[in-house]
């Protein structure tokens, strides 16, 4: 939670320096990739099957034998990375080709810009993966506290030495209204190079404390650093939709003409990751060891259950979220983004593509609620077995990942996306906003895929329980957005969120529209508002429920 919005802190800051300009449009790009590798291998993929690894081969064989482990897999990492990293340098302006082809037509300026910044923020790469992997060792030892709290080094760090060095390359005359360029958006690289050094260099000295002593060592024919890498496979094609999408997307937005379109999808998707992290993520990591215990005891009955009670919960929390976040986006985006260097049409365009981006909130929460259960009943295993070859059992493996549900679909999510852009931007010319509204189609599509094939293992009820449901919470939510819609015109004459008046008559619109909704739907006698109420009653009434 508090790495996500630390998270919107860094992109304010970032949106008040850089606004919607071409150096932001080029930064956004250059750390596209960079950032694309970091979510789906180094904080997805690798932390999963390394620490699952670690862990086990400190039960079975002892601490050498983890710490062994864990040298061979940070020392193939910065090799591997460390190629594909002087790799990507010197082939930076075809990098910058496959993600954002259409400046290499019509922006050369930006184009040759988004190559330089490529060549010097690949690195951080092999930094954020180096600190996955220490992470997962301290996690392995039961150390939480100060690994979940890298990220949120990350984001402070970068923050704040990318703006001292913005404005030691490039002296402001007024901070109020500053108007920073290349030497400026040179200096944020370098704070965000620093901030993924400061997420691996936090972790390091406990590390330190359990005994753990880095020098090279390479055998990638080891069995458990084998088992690291495959592990790493189902992992990071069943999480590649989001992000292959977001690639596609920036390449789609490369045509359009002028300045903006890329970092106005940039940042209205980082505002509806909010919702989605807060609550899709959470849900899911209560979620996943109840269902993962149920599984284990067969217990079939029960783990539909608790998939039934978390999908409902979420569309509770998220149906009402996506409708307000819709009506207000406008003065949402002004209040958080709209200084600096970031004008009026730059809201007013983001604003187009968070409303887009809504249609798909709900159905984001459900795929992080659900994509964890398939794991709970039967990830792809690796299964060597005598008299076969390594690699006639890996490509088994890789049959059974492409399989595998959550797989299977994030790969066809991806050819949607694909016939989606086509369909929306070239040929209804809905420009970024066609763009932001194929990820909310997809989002809805790859869902129901997984309710589709996950409904026949296990009961998530009625329909006509879930008939009433969303009969319910729909009635509900349309009240929300009427009343956050009528509460932003009745008071539109103070609706600038630029002064404190309009901030606070904002604040207090969606506090308002949230409280209407909860009144509401336990008067309609929602399951979830009544368990809230029990809390509470319980919480405060002295014990009583």
């Amino acid at each position: 939670m508090g790495s996500r919005l630390m998270g919107v802190v860094r992109e304010q800051v970032f949106a008040f320096m850089f606004g919607a300009t071409m150096f932001a449009d080029a930064f956004i790009a250059a750390f596209r990739i960079p950032n694309l590798l970091r979510d789906l291998f180094a904080e997805g993929a690798l932390s999963t099957a390394f620490t699952t690894t670690f862990t086990k081969t400190w039960e079975k064989e002892g601490a050498d034998s983890a710490w062994h482990l864990a040298r061979l897999v940070l020392s193939t990492l910065t090799l591997i990375l460390g190629v594909i990293c002087v790799i990507c340098i010197i082939f930076g302006p075809e990098v910058v080709y496959l993600t954002s082809s259409g400046w290499g037509m019509k922006q050369p300026e930006t184009f040759a810009l988004t190559v330089k910044m490529t060549r010097l923020l690949f690195p951080f790469i092999l930094f954020v993966s180096l600190a996955a992997a220490v992470m997962g060792m301290l996690n392995a030892r039961h150390i939480f506290g100060l690994p979940a709290s890298a990220s949120t080094i990350f984001n402070i760090v970068s923050v704040i030495s990318g703006f001292i060095f913005a404005n030691l390359f490039e002296p402001q005359k007024s901070w109020l209204h500053p108007q920073f360029t290349e030497p400026a958006i040179f200096g944020w690289c370098f704070g965000v190079l620093l901030g993924g050094l400061a997420q691996l260099a936090i972790q390091l000295p406990p590390l330190w404390g359990l005994g753990f002593r880095f020098h090279w060592k390479f055998d990638f024919r080891d069995s458990a650093l084998r088992t690291v890498l495959i592990l790493m496979v189902p992992s990071a094609i069943a999480g590649s939709a989001v992000q292959v999408n977001v690639l596609v997307n920036g390449q789609f937005a490369s045509y359009i003409s002028g300045h903006g379109p890329v970092s106005w999808l940039y940042y209205a998707f980082r505002l509806v990751q909010l919702p989605i992290g807060i609550f899709g993520v959470a849900i899911a990591t209560v979620t996943l060891p109840a269902v993962a215990r149920q599984h284990a005891l067969d217990d079939l009955k029960a783990f539909g259950k608790t998939v039934e009670e978390a999908l409902r919960f979420g569309f509770y929390l998220t149906l009402p979220a996506s409708v307000g976040l819709a009506v207000v986006a406008q003065p949402v985006i002004q209040l958080i983004y709209e200084h600096g260097t970031f004008t009026a049409v730059s809201t007013a365009q983001t604003a187009l593509a968070l409303q887009a981006y809504t249609i798909g909130l709900a159905g984001y929460s459900g795929i992080k609620i659900l994509v964890p259960c398939f794991y709970a009943m039967q990830p792809p295993r690796f299964e060597s077995h005598p008299g076969r070859s390594f690699w006639a059992s890996f490509s088994d493996f890789i049959w059974n990942v492409l399989l595998f549900t959550p797989a299977r679909v994030s790969l066809i999510g991806i050819a949607l996306n694909l016939a989606l852009c086509f369909v929306l931007y070239y040929y209804l010319g809905l420009g970024h906003v066609g763009l932001a509204l194929t990820t909310g189609f997809v989002a809805i599509i790859n869902f129901l895929q997984l309710v589709y094939a996950i409904q026949k293992k296990i009961d998530l009820g009625t329909p006509g329980d879930w008939l009433s449901f969303f009969t319910r919470v729909t009635a509900a939510t349309l009240i929300c957005g009427l009343v956050v819609f009528f509460g932003d015109h009745l008071l539109l004459a103070h609706r600038t969120t630029h002064s404190f008046l309009g901030a606070i008559i904002l604040c207090f619109n969606i506090g308002l529209a949230g409280l209407i909704y909860f009144a509401v739907t336990t008067l309609l006698r929602v399951p979830e508002s009544m368990e809230l109420v029990a809390f509470f009653r319980k919480k405060f009434g002295g014990g009583k429920s």
